[in-house]
């Protein structure tokens, strides 16, 4: 929630809350009453509910710790005894200022002061719950006993109305749930983020690094480096069902390519910057138009249409220090981009292609596609191209949704610069949502570059441009896709396969016999033959979540069998050689099977 909308939250109209947000919203109400009965005299600033939860920033007359957690709750849960309603009640501007300034709560009075000044409010709202009266105007619950389960989660600091320049409160982020059951599912689901955090396993897993001297830019080791790149390959595949000729362009481009593509005005903030014999020369942030060069490199027919560009071109943004997160927000990355150059008669049946594509590489990914939210992005108040540009595009993806049949939103004001877009959102197995895959349709490209193909009639025509990315960033999906599988990467994608764990020397020779075959299959092995005790190699092979374990000792090596444990199963089921090496070239081939023709 943006500054603005905090302070909007105080104008005198109950606003719409779902249950839920009405719930935590009170709870804030009574997080704050409960300070101000443990520290008299504490000043409090807004207290909007979030994603999730809750937070308030106050004025405490002490620096808190987490120590001070458990505290506050336990004061909640007497102020929750008590039962009190919450009573509305409606003041003009100059008695809520009056009454604020009475009980020395100097941010209330800015608050009151802002909605008058700048958003011509007359009146304003209070609720009292017991002794307690705040600045809000509400929905709250009917009383307090209502609230029965919650959580204070943390401490974090926060400068008043988002400004170095005033005082740096304390915010306390807390949650609340319907009942205790939600509660205890939620700090659970939290607690799982913190074992699947892909930084965490990334480390553990040996895959990636960052360092300062490449600050947001990940290094990717040996084993990072086969997930990476057999993703690419997946994609490859698919391209090959879907026609895709893929392209390799410039990383570097003079600044008038930025500024007739709209990004120097519109995108520039973001872009890195290098002057060479006095010109000026930006780093690529995207790959859309250097695909214009080669669209345009020979004269195009309508029969030739549709043209599909793929690009895996690295791409560089300044992304702000604040906002980096491990891979999930990066600033040197790689994209699996298209740009697709069709006649605007081509748009619906190209998207409803992309639109296959994306679902049929999530199931492959095993999220759920029921879980699937879709967005068409409007045209955002920054944008290029005309009005008319804007209709027709908008036009031609809200076609495309409709007959999709499945329900979507509207993110007003979401598209990019250049033109509206439909984003797909997944849940992840903790349930969060994650927007990857997108199609953009542009209209102001092939404008802006004079890109033309000869009709039926002979004439010029433009293309149409649609931009789509089915993983999105590669960095990005890794970071989500090792957290939606704890870590335990598919058969396929896993970096080492098999483990083959000779029980003595005696079966070394047994086990790198068989490692020849997997070798012939494509399938990544290791073979552990260390004189360590057999707890100890299966346990390591089980934190490094090596799909499957193959084991081998006298009885086996006499069946030419192995005993074959998968990741995480407690017992190890015993099958024949040339039956392994069918079910692993099977389970190795699994990715391909939705794109042969």
């Amino acid at each position: 929630m943006s500054e603005q909308d905090n302070i909007l939250s105080e104008i005198t109209e109950p606003t719409e809350l779902s249950d839920i947000e009405t719930l935590r919203h009170s709870c804030a109400h009574v997080m704050a009453h409960a300070i101000n009965r443990l520290w008299p005299g504490s000043q409090f600033g807004i207290g909007p509910t979030v994603e999730n939860g809750f937070y308030y920033d106050v004025n405490v007359p002490v620096k808190l710790t987490p120590e001070d957690l458990p505290k506050i709750e336990k004061e909640m849960y007497r102020v929750i005894k008590f039962n009190a309603k919450f009573v509305r009640t409606e003041h003009t501007i100059d008695e809520a200022i009056e009454m604020f300034t009475k009980m020395n709560q100097p941010f209330k009075v800015e608050i009151v002061k802002t909605l008058r000044d700048q958003y011509q409010a007359k009146t304003v709202s209070t609720y009292q719950e017991n002794d307690f009266i705040d600045l809000c105007r509400g929905p709250h619950i009917k009383q307090a006993g209502d609230i029965k389960a919650f959580k204070l989660m943390s401490l974090a600091g926060a400068y008043w109305r988002g400004d170095e320049k005033n005082p740096q409160l304390q915010r306390i982020y807390g949650t609340a749930f319907l009942t205790k059951e939600a509660l205890d599912e939620h700090l659970h689901l939290i607690e799982e983020a913190k074992r699947r955090d892909h930084r965490k396993l990334g480390k553990e897993l040996d895959l990636f690094a960052f360092h300062p001297e490449s600050p947001a830019t990940p290094f990717f080791h040996p084993k990072g480096t086969i997930v990476y790149n057999r993703l690419v390959q997946y994609v490859r595949d698919m391209y090959a069902y879907y026609d895709y000729q893929e392209v390799i362009t410039p990383q570097v481009f003079d600044s008038i390519l930025w500024k007739t593509s709209g990004h120097y005005e519109n995108y520039k903030d973001d872009m890195y910057f290098i002057e060479v014999e006095e010109r000026e020369y930006a780093v690529k942030p995207m790959n859309c138009p250097a695909s214009t060069f080669i669209f345009s490199a020979h004269k195009r027919s309508y029969r030739d249409l549709p043209l599909r560009y793929a690009d895996f071109g690295r791409l560089h943004r300044n992304e702000r220090s604040g906002v980096t997160a491990g891979l999930t927000r990066v600033r040197s990355f790689c994209q699996d981009d298209a740009h697709v150059y069709c006649t605007l008669e081509q748009v619906e049946s190209e998207i409803d292609k992309v639109i296959d594509m994306i679902l049929k590489t999530y199931e492959v990914f095993d999220f759920d596609l029921s879980e699937m939210k879709v967005f068409l992005s409007t045209r955002p108040e920054k944008r290029i191209g005309t009005d008319e540009m804007w209709d027709q595009a908008e036009e031609g993806l809200k076609r495309v949704l409709d007959k999709m049949g499945r329900p979507y939103g509207i993110n007003a004001g979401d598209g990019a610069f250049y033109g509206p877009k439909i984003d797909i959102k997944f849940k992840d197995a903790l349930k969060r949502e994650w927007q990857l895959a997108t199609v953009q349709l542009d209209f102001n490209l092939p404008d802006r570059f004079d890109c033309n193909y000869t009709g039926a009639d002979n004439a010029n025509h433009r293309p149409v441009v649609i931009h789509r990315a089915v993983l999105g960033s590669i960095e990005r999906f890794i970071g989500v896709f090792i957290e939606h599988v704890a870590g335990a990467f598919p058969f396929w994608l896993a970096p080492v396969q098999c483990r083959l764990i000779p029980i003595t020397d005696a079966h070394n020779s047994y086990c790198d016999e068989f490692a020849k075959k997997l070798r012939s299959l494509g399938i990544r092995y290791e073979v552990d033959s260390r004189n360590e005790k057999m707890g100890l190699k299966t346990r390591e092979s089980q934190m490094q979540k090596i799909p499957i374990m193959l084991v081998a000792g006298d009885v086996e090596m006499a069946d030419g069998s192995f005993a074959v444990r998968k990741y995480g199963a407690k017992d190890s089921q015993v099958m024949k050689a040339d039956e392994i090496l069918a079910v692993l070239a099977e389970w190795n081939d699994l990715p391909k099977k939705p794109f042969r023709k």
